[in-house]
């Protein structure tokens, strides 16, 4: 295990994310792309909203220099893979940061997300196959679309599961950034689930991706933790889109992370579905969000995170243990309906949904 190699790449990228985190909070406040409060907003102070810099900088950074340390793979197109992930990842963090200055439209931000969703499988990052729960220990239990679908149907079915779960992923974290340090702390533990499976399965080389995410999500914390003195913005649309390649680049460890992204999974879902039940776009913006709804109920910022990392956390350790897939699907189920009754039970305690972005940023500063 080459954990001197595991431990300065998290190292170099913390410190490279504190550093650029003060820069961020610098020119956030020079170009004035900040949050203001007043309105829908809930926080005290203006605020930046430029994590994307930090987030992805440090990131970069920790990852080329971790090419350096020439840990060994067996995989002739892991390069071909970084390169999808680095170059897809400059893409989003270009229109995180014109989002955070321009307030781009829902429509655009999906088509930018969809175009990097297909940077990604140009590069060998896609999903072709997946394990049937439901045949497990059987000979045909594992699905893999070309066997199954012929050579075209099987192109056109990897492309649309590719990019939903790329776009998927990257509107989960989105949707969950309203409050302080919350989707920072939820990827942090779904990295370092990964990270800690990854090295498992003596997946070194890609191992390090994690521990580069690690890194940069810590030392970003230092300013995004309640009080935050910079908001994460943009910078979640490439949060999502690197856990999302991360997945698939560790062996498409997809159930993993819907286990440990359960709850803000299914808060999306059931949000998405409540929305177009009562006549409404999916994408439109309220405080329907579980983290909204403990929010408006009184529930401070701290005691929303450790209840989503405590949750998160405990859910990763079970994707850990060694199971049938059908009881990570039983287990996915359960959790599903879990935070669906949660919503259900709070929307009639607390009545009409107040209107509101889904970027806003709950603190008690």
């Amino acid at each position: 295990m080459p954990l001197p190699q595991l431990i300065a790449t998290l190292c170099i990228a913390a410190l490279a994310s504190f550093l650029l985190s003060l820069l961020a909070i610098r020119l956030g406040f020079k170009l004035n792309i900040v949050a203001v409060p007043g309105g829908r907003r809930k926080h005290a102070r203006n605020t930046p909203k430029l994590g994307a810099i930090p987030l992805f900088g440090a990131f970069v950074v920790a990852v080329l220099i971790s090419q350096l340390f020439q840990v060994g793979t067996s995989d002739p197109n892991e390069g071909q893979r970084l390169v999808g992930l680095l170059i897809g990842g400059a893409v989003i963090f270009v229109i995180g940061v014109l989002d955070d200055k321009f307030n781009l439209s829902p429509a655009v931000q999906f088509a930018a997300q969809a175009v990097c969703a297909l940077i990604a499988i140009a590069s060998l990052i896609f999903i072709e196959r997946f394990t049937n729960p439901f045949a497990s220990g059987l000979p045909d239990a594992l699905v893999v679309l070309p066997d199954m679908l012929g050579r075209y149907l099987a192109l056109a079915a990897t492309v649309l599961i590719t990019v939903f779960w790329f776009v998927g992923m990257m509107n989960t974290v989105n949707w969950l950034d309203g409050v302080d340090g919350l989707a920072a702390t939820v990827a942090l533990i779904a990295a370092a689930v990964t990270m800690i499976h990854m090295l498992r399965e003596g997946q070194y080389s890609v191992a390090l991706l994690p521990a580069a995410l690690i890194g940069t999500l810590v030392g970003f914390l230092v300013f995004n933790f309640q009080p935050a003195r910079i908001f994460m913005g943009g910078g979640a649309l490439w949060l999502g889109f690197a856990l999302a390649c991360i997945g698939i680049i560790g062996g498409a460890k997809i159930a993993l992370l819907l286990l440990v992204m359960g709850v803000p999974i299914a808060d999306v879902i059931w949000q998405m579905f409540d929305r177009w039940r009562h006549g409404r776009s999916p994408a439109a913006a309220d405080r329907g969000h579980l983290h909204f709804r403990l929010a408006d109920a009184g529930w401070s910022a701290r005691r929303i995170v450790a209840l989503y990392a405590a949750v998160c956390a405990g859910f990763g350790a079970v994707a850990l243990v060694p199971q049938p897939p059908l009881f990570k699907l039983i287990t996915l189920s359960v959790l599903f309906l879990a935070v669906v009754a949660v919503l259900v039970l709070l929307s009639r305690r607390m009545g009409t949904t107040e209107q509101a972005s889904a970027a806003d940023v709950i603190s008690a500063d």
